[in-house]
């Protein structure tokens, strides 16, 4: 038989090797990997990696030596470069084609380029991969302000590091506030923290220009203000990497619907023993009845161990709730379910130890815990809740 073929070098091709493995598959096994790195995880990427607080070998959940040991053929720096449904084959680089029984695309997201004169300059970061993060801690490291275009979860962990780090910050969003998702309450207590610690947070601006002459030195706003910039950092957000399946035929969402590769309950997608994971997979919810994607660790980690299982035969459906966290500055965060409907507080958000919870119709679509600690299960059960919640038992939830 042919190998089972892992594409990927994010969480979920690790959860997903690791998972065959350990579910008891003993035959042979590729992944893919892109970067020169084994398989690894990206968050502490905009935090403590990116400060210098954590080591390389905090972004990997798997030992180095633990493809070997477990007689996995990991190949590094090779990029798949077409897929044959057909011939069950992937093309790499180097390598050619690659046979497969059955195939896990784990391909994950690109950040999306700044598209303005001056935005490939040296001193304009994205942040994405390995590489990245230890371009902009080295830069990070050097004087002089910064400004970060963006201000969702990466621009504004982002931003937090480098003010921890020592630096002047500016934060430029197009949105009335910051984290536009959330909403503007929920997002007012990041803006406040921010604020607290000196970052300058401006909304409804966009950058047309990025400054300087061989090096970027700055940005022009579209309202004509000039920001001073030694390190402009540009996190505007990413796209799924569809192109392979897409490529192939397989089903997957236009852009204006999120994206993704289109999978049924076992993460398996149109194409013959073709299942996807992790970003880019966009999978249907019971909770919500209809396909979410989610870009959060939580997702690569959970999706990477069900479709091991689902290769293996299971059929179970998957049902896992979004998750998701951040830490900004001595402010965490966690999440579950979306960000949708009327907010209701529980707890104080002037003192930003709070639950948030959003409503729809009387149903708990979500909540986010504000620096307060294990209630996530208890909140679940609210959000799974078939029947609609009353906005007292909210309210109370903190005590």
């Amino acid at each position: 038989m042919e190998p089972i073929v892992v594409v990927g070098g994010g969480l979920a091709a690790a959860r997903t090797t690791e998972t065959l493995r350990a579910e008891g598959y003993e035959g042979d096994l590729v992944v893919v990997a892109g970067e020169p790195q084994a398989p690894y995880e990206r968050p502490p990427l905009s935090k403590d990696y990116l400060r210098g607080e954590a080591g390389r070998d905090a972004l990997f959940p798997l030992d180095a030596d633990w493809y070997a040991d477990h007689g996995v053929d990991l190949r590094t720096s090779t990029t798949a470069t077409a897929l044959d449904v057909g011939a069950r084959s992937v093309t790499t680089a180097p390598g050619g084609s690659l046979r497969y029984s059955r195939l896990v695309l784990a391909t994950g997201s690109r950040v999306r380029r700044l598209d303005v004169p001056g935005a490939g300059s040296p001193g304009v970061h994205h942040l994405r991969l390995v590489s990245d993060a230890d371009g902009l801690a080295d830069a990070l490291g050097q004087d002089g302000p910064v400004v970060v275009v963006g201000d969702g979860w990466i621009g504004m962990e982002v931003a937090a590091s480098a003010r921890q780090l020592g630096r002047d910050v500016t934060v430029v969003g197009r949105g009335p506030h910051p984290l536009g998702m959330l909403g503007e309450e929920a997002a007012s207590i990041f803006a406040g923290v921010h604020a607290d610690h000196g970052v300058r947070l401006l909304h409804g601006r966009t950058v047309t220009e990025v400054l300087g002459s061989g090096r970027a030195t700055g940005v022009r706003l579209d309202d004509g203000t000039e920001l001073e910039a030694a390190t402009v950092v540009v996190g505007i957000g990413v796209t799924p990497e569809v192109g392979l399946a897409s490529g192939a035929g397989i089903e997957v969402l236009p852009g204006d619907a999120g994206g993704g590769v289109v999978v049924d309950g076992t993460l398996r997608t149109s194409a013959p023993d073709v299942w996807a994971a992790g970003d880019i997979a966009a999978v249907p919810s019971r909770r919500y009845d209809r396909l979410l994607r989610f870009e959060h660790w939580a997702t690569a980690d959970e999706t990477g161990k069900h479709v091991a299982r689902s290769v293996l035969g299971s059929g179970e459906a998957y049902d896992v709730l979004p998750y998701f966290f951040s830490d900004q500055f001595d402010l965490g965060m966690e999440a579950k379910g979306i960000t949708e409907g009327e907010v209701v507080v529980s707890g104080s958000a002037a003192d930003r130890e709070c639950v948030l919870f959003w409503v729809d119709g009387g149903r708990v679509q979500g909540a986010m815990g504000i620096d307060v600690w294990d209630r996530m299960d208890d909140a679940e059960e609210l959000i799974r809740r078939p029947g609609t919640v009353e906005r007292s038992e909210l309210e109370r939830f903190v005590s």
